[in-house]
C-alpha cells in the first residue's frame, strides 16, 4: 500500500488518530521513524532521514527539516517530523502517479494496440489449425504440438516491455514522458510548434551592442546608463547594469532628483547636466528630442535587428543607443538542424512578440516560419488548424500563455527549468534541464522503439510459424514445442528490455 489511511493529528499539544478524510489544508500532523508519510506538506518542525524511493527512486535516505516539502508515500527512517499538511489523498503526486499506471491502457502506443491486436487476431486460428491438423492426420500429438505454440504470449510480452524500457531510457536521459503514447506522437510528428520567449530563446535581457553618437564613448555610454538605471527593477534596467558589472565599470550614484515614467524612461540630473534614458516614445514624444539624418539612419539599422532599444539623453542631445536583446539558446539551430534530419518537416514559431522580433529570430534559429502578435488563442488554433490536415504536431513552450495550445496538440512538451507549474501539468513530455537538446534525445528514442516493436513483432510471427509448421510435420512433440516456444519469447522479451539509447 502507497499510502496511510490515517495520520495522527496534533491538536491542543495532544495527538488523535484520524481519517485522512477529515484533515484539512494546514492541519499539523506527526509522522515517526517507521511510518509512512500520509500527505503532501511541509515540514514545520523536527528532523527526519526520508526514503523517497517510492518516488524518485534514490535509494538513499535525505535528510529533511523545517521548511522542506514531503510527500505522501515516503517512509521516515530516522527521527520525527511535524507536517503542515498542503494536499491529501487524490491530490498528492503519489496518487497522481497511480493514476497515470490506472490510465496506462489509454496511454498505449499505436505499434502497442496494434501488436495487442495481431496477437489477439491469431488466437482463434491457432485453435482452428490444431483442429484441422487433427483432422487430417489423425495424430493428437501434433495437434497438440501446434495448440503449444501461439503468438499472443511473445506479442502482448514484447510491445509493453519495449514501451517501458523507452520510458526509462527517457528517464535516465533526465526526461519524463507520461506515456509511451507521446513518445510515438513525437517519433511520427511531422510538424512542431515552438513558443519563443523561454523556449527558443533565454528569456534573459542582454546587451548586445552599445553605439555611441558625437564624443561619448561606448564606456561613457555604458557607465552613464548604469548609473541610471541601477535603482530600477524592469528587464532592460537589470541588463544595462549586468553589463557594465561584466565590463567592471564603476557606476557610482551621482545623479539625484530623478522623474521615473513607468514603462518609458528615466530623467534625472548629473553634473549638473540634464540626463535621461528610456524609449523611443520617452525620447522622441514625451522629451521631443530632435536627430540628425546619420543618427536617423542608426536608429532604423538597430531596429531592424528586431531589438529592444534605449535612448540616452544628455541636454537634450542623442549620445547613444543601447541595444537589448532576448538572445536565442545556444543549442537552438543545432537541434532545428538535427530535427529537419530526423523528419520533422514543419517547424514554426508563434509568438506574442512584433513582426520584427518574430521575423529576427526565425532568420537565427532556421525555423521555416513564424506567426506574430498571436494571442493563447490565436496558438490554440493554429495547433488545431495543423492537426485538421492529418498532421502529427508536437507543441513546445514553457508558459501559462501556451497551456490551451499544449493541450490540444499530439504530444506538449516543456522544459523542466524554465516553464509554470500549470505548463508542466498540462505537459505529456518534460523535458531536462539540457534545455531544448532533449528534442534530439526523445526523436531518437521514439523512432528507436517503434523499430524494436516492429522487429520483434516479425522475429515473433517468424519463429511462432516455424515452430507450428515443425510441429505439424511431426519433428516436434508437445513439450519440445512448448519449451522453444518459451523459451523464443523469453529471448524476445529479454530484447526487448535492452537499452534504445
Amino acid at each position: 500500500m502507497l499510502q496511510s489511511d490515517t495520520a495522527q493529528l496534533v491538536k491542543d499539544n495532544q495527538e488523535f488518530s484520524v481519517d485522512l478524510s477529515s484533515l484539512i489544508k494546514d492541519d499539523i500532523i506527526i509522522v515517526r521513524a517507521g511510518e509512512k508519510i500520509s500527505v503532501d506538506g511541509e515540514i514545520v518542525s523536527g528532523k527526519a532521514m526520508i526514503n523517497e524511493s517510492t518516488l524518485t527512486g534514490e535509494s538513499k535516505p535525505q535528510e529533511a527539516f523545517d521548511g522542506r516539502s514531503v510527500y505522501a508515500g515516503t517512509t521516515i527512517e530516522e527521527g520525527q517530523i511535524y507536517i503542515a499538511v498542503k494536499y491529501i489523498g487524490n491530490n498528492t503526486k503519489i496518487s497522481k502517479i497511480v493514476d497515470i499506471v490506472s490510465d496506462s491502457n489509454a496511454l498505449k502506443t499505436q505499434a502497442q494496440q496494434r501488436s495487442d491486436n495481431i496477437a489477439d487476431a491469431f488466437v482463434p486460428y491457432n485453435f482452428l489449425l490444431a483442429i484441422l491438423t487433427y483432422i487430417f492426420t489423425g495424430d493428437i500429438k501434433k495437434a497438440s504440438s501446434t495448440i503449444m505454440v501461439d503468438y499472443s504470449c511473445a506479442m502482448k510480452l514484447a510491445a509493453p516491455i519495449s514501451v517501458f524500457s523507452s520510458l526509462r531510457d527517457a528517464s535516465k536521459k533526465g526526461h519524463f514522458v507520461k506515456g509511451g503514447k507521446f513518445l510515438e506522437n513525437f517519433a511520427i510528428a511531422e510538424t512542431i510548434v515552438f513558443d519563443k520567449t523561454g523556449t527558443l530563446t533565454k528569456s534573459e535581457a542582454q546587451v548586445s551592442d552599445i553605439i555611441p553618437f558625437g564624443k561619448y564613448s561606448r564606456k561613457n555610454i555604458l557607465k552613464l546608463a548604469a548609473c541610471l538605471e541601477e535603482h530600477f527593477p524592469h528587464s532592460l534596467a537589470k541588463s544595462v547594469v549586468r553589463q557594465a558589472e561584466k565590463e567592471n565599470i564603476n557606476h557610482k550614484e551621482e545623479h539625484a532628483e530623478v522623474e521615473y515614467i513607468v514603462a518609458h524612461g528615466i530623467s534625472s540630473k548629473i553634473k549638473e547636466k540634464s540626463v535621461a534614458i528610456g524609449s523611443e516614445h520617452f525620447i522622441f514624444e514625451h522629451l521631443k528630442i530632435k536627430i540628425n539624418d546619420n543618427q536617423k539612419t542608426v536608429i532604423e539599422q538597430t531596429k531592424s535587428t528586431g531589438n529592444s532599444i534605449l535612448y540616452l539623453v544628455v541636454e537634450k542631445n542623442l549620445i547613444g543607443l543601447i541595444s537589448i536583446e532576448d538572445p536565442i539558446r545556444e543549442e537552438t539551430k543545432t537541434v532545428i538542424e538535427k530535427l529537419r534530419y530526423l523528419g520533422i518537416k514543419n517547424m514554426v514559431m508563434l509568438t506574442g512578440d512584433s513582426e520584427r522580433v518574430a521575423k529576427n529570430i526565425t532568420s537565427l534559429s532556421g525555423l521555416d516560419r513564424y506567426k506574430a502578435n498571436c494571442f493563447p488563442e490565436d496558438k490554440i488554433e493554429y495547433v488545431k488548424n495543423i492537426k485538421n490536415t492529418s498532421n502529427i504536431v508536437g507543441m513546445v513552450g514553457d508558459g501559462i500563455n501556451d497551456t490551451p495550445a499544449l493541450s490540444a496538440s499530439d504530444v506538449g512538451i516543456v522544459m523542466h527549468n524554465c516553464c509554470s507549474e500549470i505548463a508542466k501539468e498540462t505537459a505529456d513530455i518534460i523535458l531536462s534541464n539540457d534545455g531544448l537538446n532533449g528534442l534530439i534525445d526523445l526523436r531518437i528514442l521514439g523512432n528507436r522503439l517503434l523499430s524494436r516493436i516492429e522487429f520483434n513483432n516479425n522475429s515473433i510471427i517468424t519463429i511462432n510459424s516455424a515452430l507450428i509448421f515443425a510441429s505439424i510435420l511431426g519433428f516436434l512433440s508437445p513439450s519440445s514445442a512448448a519449451i522453444l516456444h518459451n523459451v523464443s519469447t523469453a529471448l524476445i522479451s529479454a530484447n526487448a528490455m535492452r537499452k534504445l539509447i
